[in-house]
């Protein structure tokens, strides 16, 4: 993306397809994920329809936050290019890789080079997060400044609304989002938790539905009360599934219902955040008024 003056990263919590980054030049940092002993990421692969299936036979994956060295090195690749970076990093309400990047942020911005990084909380995750990198695309293109995107993103990151749910409480346990009885009791009763990400970029449960279908249902009733003045904003909508494209096609039929959007990006919920989250993880993500 040469004719830019400026570049857009990210990192692999936004959940966006290799696909989509690649077309749009958009450079990642790993957050890695161990699952038997072994670290997944930036070579070393698994599928995540393993990913996920491995996770239903009981294997338990733990993650990392955004390594420092890495971001350094990502950040001074295009420094050195003559570009300036705006990185926009995982939400802090979930994770230290924010601050990790802010801290080399500034460490770099002292050297001066005559280019810099501004790092931006999005305090989003998944395709939430994605949605905010493709807003700050859509500017870039439109021939808005470095400075320019890093202040809408930083005005308007509020309006990203996420809206979960879970098959499994269990995940969420572990997790430490509901409590171990939550979680017993609401699996014998088909209990199915609905959450958002809050204004601190935290996972909280805001809701409950009995059986599946109520809750994939419920995701595009919050969404009706959430979206406010965007209703005409929302020129296309993001969902992210837990190794469940059907339902998260039945989520996108029920927005394009009752809004009347046609436009859809459907990607899978990465093994980093599908480690707490767990299979079956359904979200959907939209601009509103509010979280």
């Amino acid at each position: 993306m040469d004719e830019y003056s400026f570049v857009i990263t990210t990192d692999t919590c936004c959940d966006l397809p290799k696909s989509y980054l690649e077309e749009n030049g958009v450079d990642l940092v790993t957050l890695y994920y161990n699952m038997n002993g072994v670290a997944y990421g930036n070579g070393i692969e698994m599928d995540v329809k393993e990913f996920y299936d491995k996770m239903r036979g009981g294997e338990m994956p733990t993650t990392m936050a955004a390594n420092p060295e890495e971001l350094q090195e990502m950040f001074e690749k295009h420094l050195k290019a003559g570009k300036d970076v705006l990185h926009l990093a995982f939400s802090s309400g979930l994770s230290s890789s924010y601050n990790n990047a802010a801290v080399v942020a500034r460490d770099l911005n002292e050297e001066s080079t005559g280019h810099k990084v501004i790092v931006i909380d999005t305090l989003a995750a998944s395709l939430g997060q994605g949605l905010v990198v493709h807003k700050a695309l859509e500017l870039r293109k439109q021939g808005k400044s470095f400075e320019e995107t890093a202040e809408w993103v930083e005005a308007n990151k509020l309006h990203f609304c996420h809206q979960f749910t879970v098959d499994d409480l269990n995940h969420l346990y572990r997790g430490g989002r509901v409590s171990k009885l939550t979680a017993i009791a609401g699996t014998l009763i088909q209990i199915k938790p609905i959450l958002h990400v809050d204004d601190e970029g935290k996972l909280i449960p805001i809701g409950k539905t009995r059986g599946r279908k109520k809750s994939l249902q419920a995701l595009v009733d919050n969404m009706e009360r959430t979206i406010g003045s965007y209703r005409d904003a929302n020129d296309i909508v993001f969902i992210s599934h837990g190794d469940a494209l059907d339902e998260a096609q039945y989520v996108a039929d029920l927005v394009k219902e009752r809004f009347g959007i046609e436009s859809f990006l459907i990607n899978y919920v990465s093994p980093t955040i599908g480690s707490h989250s767990g299979p079956g993880t359904i979200a959907l993500f939209y601009l509103g008024d509010r979280r």
